[in-house]
């Protein structure tokens, strides 16, 4: 499977000057929203990350993804796989599990995102299931970035990557871009663009 292809198809490989879920500025960017408009799309690329997971022998219970960009991922992920999905989403600022979603004890989540970048938005949702009791055992992407390392890849982790060593990662492709501090990023320098997040609401 061309997962590069299938995002470029969909135009959703987007080059300009853009902003980051992690605060990065990167020249490139990937619309995943653009690929998953296609449900068959969808339950394509959930169908073979479902597979790789299943392979894992890893037992999962639920699915948690971080809203808004992981939302549509994980739901056919935990279609695919037949379990539980909730969300967690921003409020004032910190990620809450809320919408009268239960976390039960002791049950087994994977946190699933659209993309992985450094894993920041997937870290905070695991820590709020895990301070209901529940149990992170992997996380997973459509996509990944190239800072974390994900299963059968020998792309090697970053320093900036914020997801636990001791839990896998998985994913469908590997997509490895330059990404720049705000502060030192020479798109910006140039003063021909300014870094803008596709679909955030001052876009």
């Amino acid at each position: 499977m061309n997962i590069e292809k299938i995002y470029k198809d969909a135009n959703a490989y987007l080059e300009g000057h853009f902003k980051l879920s992690s605060g990065y500025h990167s020249q490139f960017y990937l619309q995943s929203a653009k690929v998953l408009e296609d449900p068959k799309t969808a339950k394509i690329l959930a169908g073979a990350l479902a597979k790789q997971i299943i392979n894992s022998g890893i037992h999962i219970d639920a699915i948690c993804s971080p809203a808004l960009g992981g939302i549509i991922s994980g739901y056919a992920l935990a279609e695919q796989l037949g379990v539980r999905f909730i969300f967690a989403e921003r409020v004032n600022n910190k990620m809450t599990i809320r919408r009268g979603f239960e976390v039960k004890k002791n049950e087994n989540f994977l946190i699933c995102e659209d993309i992985i970048t450094t894993g920041g938005s997937a870290l905070e949702a695991a820590n709020e299931i895990e301070k209901n009791g529940a149990k992170v055992v992997a996380y997973a992407a459509l996509a990944n970035r190239g800072f974390c390392t994900r299963q059968k890849s020998n792309i090697q982790r970053q320093d900036n990557c914020k997801l636990p060593l001791n839990k896998p990662l998985f994913a469908l492709e590997d997509f490895i871009f330059d990404i720049y501090e705000p502060s030192n990023c020479p798109l910006c320098k140039e003063g021909k663009s300014k870094a803008y997040k596709p679909g955030s609401k001052n876009n």
